[in-house]
């Protein structure tokens, strides 16, 4: 069974910062194991106070839905499925869990070889920022979003390269 280690997040959370220092956005960040329980959570001296709330529901939310379905990529993906088809189930699944779902970008499973190994949550700038921080401190580290097997249905890809393009994300694709 993979863990995430100690070391490997302190990088992830250093390469999260200095990113978040560079853009000017004060953030919080938050790892979580696959099942959602917090490994770490670091908050930027000037981030919202409610922003290591936010990222750990975001990491929490991100290993919940994607533990379910491989439909289920990043934050931004859950957040335009559920817009599409059952707003009120993302309002229930927050209520049902004290607060811990939060859907946005700036979270993402992470896969070490084809096992979820955990997931993280960055809180603090737009959604958009959030993203981009995220997606430089995990290329930085090595991190996969992705399981290295893809045996994601073809239905699947084409829905999720949809729901890309129509977020503005047309650059992704699996």
């Amino acid at each position: 069974m993979a863990v995430l280690r100690t070391e490997e997040r302190r990088t992830f959370i250093d390469a999260v910062v200095t990113k978040a220092a560079e853009m000017r956005v004060p953030i919080a960040v938050a790892i979580v194991t696959a099942e959602g329980h917090l490994l770490s959570l670091e908050r930027m001296d000037s981030a919202g106070f409610l922003t290591s709330e936010i990222a750990q529901a975001k990491a929490f939310t991100v290993a919940a839905f994607r533990s379910m379905s491989p439909r289920f990529q990043d934050g931004l993906l859950i957040q335009q499925w559920f817009k599409e088809r059952n707003p009120q189930m993302l309002v229930n699944a927050a209520v049902f869990t004290g607060g811990k779902v939060v859907v946005s970008g700036g979270s993402a499973p992470i896969f070490k070889g084809d096992e979820l190994v955990g997931a993280y949550g960055i809180s603090g700038g737009t959604s958009d920022q959030d993203e981009v921080i995220a997606r430089h401190a995990r290329e930085s580290v090595g991190w996969s979003h992705l399981s290295a097997t893809d045996d994601t249905p073809e239905d699947v890809k084409a829905h999720i390269n949809e729901i890309y393009d129509d977020v503005g994300l047309g650059d992704r694709s699996l």
